[in-house]
């Protein structure tokens, strides 16, 4: 594997405050185009090693070198203060397109004059493209790619020329990340972008993250969205920094591997360290031994103790089974609900059942919300009625639930607030299960972190009876660990529940069948979210559809011959098959082609001609985008076909 440009170097970094040491020698480098995530538990100093890195903090020792010219685009968590400028013109003014390209040129140059690039194929073909573009137009149309990002963001061309000032925190937040991302600087720091992105604005910001020309250091807690875009994982914990490469997944692998390797290291220095305390306990007094004796003691005190890391153990539990309720849970009919004059619902139904798991999904401001609460009776509708079941006890976990509790209370006495008597020593086990353990249990309230209210105020929700439990971002504030606390939990409650997340892990693990929200209707998708996901690849506008329990509503058919079934199976699959195998044919030829160019960009001849290279790399250019054109369109059309094979199969068997 080629070398990757270095771009930044942090060289021993050291930082406390205080009497605290956050970290100490902390040493790593991000190479161009290099995609990383910054792990850690809460209180490591993730966020602080960010604001070192962009130049707005200083670390009390250590080295930081930058390429020249370096670019850094620095996105916090915090919500920027708002102003009265409206979003697209906020977003333009962010940026000066033209001298934007013109540094990457410049930069790019750079970087091809250095001696220790070994890779220089991929740069000629970014320096072609951005000379082009900046020649042929005076620079981009800067407007036009806000917009676009704007628009990848989940922003309607409405919302343009909205007022920042008018906008909610997590909308901000957004309008925060498009103008870094038209910034399009040489390094990205992010400090959990995904926090204010729906499912659907997630996918287009990966994709977007992929094909950044940058370099990327990200934090995040959402394991799909690191699985799907980094290549090495950074960890900070115990006040140093580990290197790991490989996605979220392949560094769990490799710490369980290393934790277990270094766990034996461990046992074994421990009995070497027990015999020779043996020995030297039992000659300490005999003359004869003295030698040998002082010997050891000397060998003892120079032995580097293993350390094995900390790791937080998945305690297993069960949850107070819920009271047992009818098989009709809750019912939604013919529901109506308005802000104002803006519409929500009209005649929305939906019917919940007994052990249903129900994940609300759709795009922000689609009414994921305002739903949840009308299940809950915590919102007042217009129109229609809402039904509970036989024995039904409803629990809400609103996303400001955070701010319902006790700051006087300790951890152990806000769960008693809702424990109906159980023992102190059963709740202490609930609170071991949610990461309290300890003196941690008589911490107060008021000093905990955003992560340890979300786990307590989740704890006091599961403990209690209620057999319908609706929950509204349960996943705000926690880390991966407590997230993976939350899915066991709530994969082994055994009530009714209908959840809003923007973790598509928590939604794999528990969810058993989708709703998706979508224009004030609602569809059902019995199944795991990957069923929807498979769905949602070769359907592009599902119909609304009758609720019935867990599953698609059967509706009249006629009964159709086999022989017309295998007639009009063939004559809709024979265009499709055709179609995929002419695709495969031009993308050999296309690949082959694109494969004869990259033989020439590596013969040093093919460089003294100026125009001839700028032909080849805006070829080369054209060839990839075709290739990738085909390739989509070959990918949907095997889903197409195995659609249809399976709706074959199924017609076949029904008939």
């Amino acid at each position: 594997m080629a070398q990757r440009l270095t771009m930044l170097a942090l060289t021993n970094i050291t930082k406390s405050f205080g009497e605290c040491t956050l970290f100490s020698d902390v040493t790593f480098s991000i190479g161009a185009c290099e995609r990383l995530a910054l792990l850690g538990p809460n209180g490591a100093g993730k966020t602080t090693l960010l604001e070192i890195i962009a130049g707005e903090t200083s670390p009390d020792m250590g080295i930081i070198t930058r390429r020249k010219g370096l670019t850094v685009g620095y996105l916090r968590q915090e919500i920027p203060p708002a102003s009265p400028q409206l979003l697209l013109a906020a977003v333009v003014a962010a940026v000066s397109t033209t001298s934007t390209i013109q540094h990457r040129i410049e930069f790019l140059q750079e970087e091809l004059s250095d001696d220790a690039c070994e890779s220089k194929v991929p740069l000629l073909r970014e320096l072609g493209e951005l000379q082009h573009r900046f020649e042929s137009s005076g620079g981009y149309d800067t407007e036009h790619e806000a917009k676009a990002i704007l628009g990848g963001l989940g922003f309607k061309e409405a919302d343009f020329g909205c007022p920042l000032s008018t906008l909610s925190g997590g909308t901000l937040m957004r309008a925060e990340l498009a103008k870094l991302l038209l910034l399009n600087p040489d390094l990205l720091l992010l400090d959990e972008p995904t926090n204010h992105l729906d499912l659907e604005t997630q996918l287009w910001f990966e994709s977007f993250l992929r094909d950044y020309r940058g370099a990327v250091l990200l934090t995040s807690h959402d394991r799909a969205f690191l699985n799907r875009v980094v290549e090495r994982v950074l960890v900070l914990e115990n006040g140093g920094l580990t290197s790991y490469r490989g996605n979220y997944d392949a560094y769990v692998a490799i710490h369980a591997e290393v934790r277990a390797a270094t766990s034996a290291t461990a046992r074994r220095q421990a009995s070497k360290i027990e015999q020779q305390g043996r020995f030297i306990t039992r000659f300490r007094a005999k003359s004869t031994k003295a030698h040998q004796v002082q010997s050891r003691i000397k060998a003892l005190s120079r032995i580097e103790r293993v350390q094995v890391p900390r790791q937080t153990k998945k305690i297993h539990f069960s949850f107070p089974a819920p009271p047992h309720s009818g098989h009709e849970v809750i019912s939604l009919t013919h529901i109506c609900k308005a802000y104002g004059e803006k519409e929500i619902y009209s005649d929305l139904n939906l019917t919940l059942y007994r052990g249903d798991k129900a994940a609300l999904v759709g795009p922000n401001g689609a009414g994921k919300t305002t739903l949840l609460k009308i299940m809950a009776g915590a919102l007042p509708f217009e129109g229609g009625t809402r039904r509970l079941g036989h024995n039904v006890a409803t629990s809400y976990y609103a996303q400001h639930q955070l701010e319902l509790l006790e700051s006087r209370n300790t951890v152990l006495s806000e769960l008693m607030r809702v424990a109906n008597n159980k023992p102190e020593a059963y709740l202490r086990h609930i609170l071991g299960g949610f990461l309290f353990a300890g003196d941690n249990i008589e911490k107060p309230i008021a000093v905990l972190s955003g992560g340890e209210k979300a786990r307590l105020a989740l704890a006091k929700m599961l403990i209690q009876s209620a057999n319908l439990i609706l929950m509204d971002e349960p996943t705000n504030h926690l880390d991966i660990t407590s997230r993976e606390i939350l899915a066991d939990a709530l994969e082994s409650y055994q009530g009714t529940l209908c959840f809003i997340t923007h973790d598509r892990t928590l939604i794999r693990e528990v969810a058993t069948q989708i709703i998706e929200v979508k224009s004030g209707k609602l569809i059902l998708f019995p199944g795991n979210y990957d069923s929807y996901l498979y769905h949602q690849s070769f359907v592009e506008e599902p119909a609304p559809i009758t609720f019935s329990h867990g599953k698609l509503p059967s509706s009249s058919r006629k009964r159709v011959a086999e022989g017309t079934l295998r007639s009009d199976y063939y004559r809709q699959n024979a265009p499709l098959k055709k179609r995929a195998a002419d695709i495969e044919a031009e993308m050999s030829r296309l690949e082959a082609e694109q494969h004869d160019l990259e033989l020439r960009f590596g013969c040093p001849a093919a460089y003294q001609d100026a125009k001839q290279i700028v032909a080849h790399l805006e070829r080369h250019r054209a060839l990839k985008d075709m290739i990738v054109a085909l390739t989509t369109e070959w990918e949907q059309l095997l889903l197409k076909i195995d659609a249809l094979k399976t709706k074959f199969k199924a017609d076949l068997g029904r008939d």
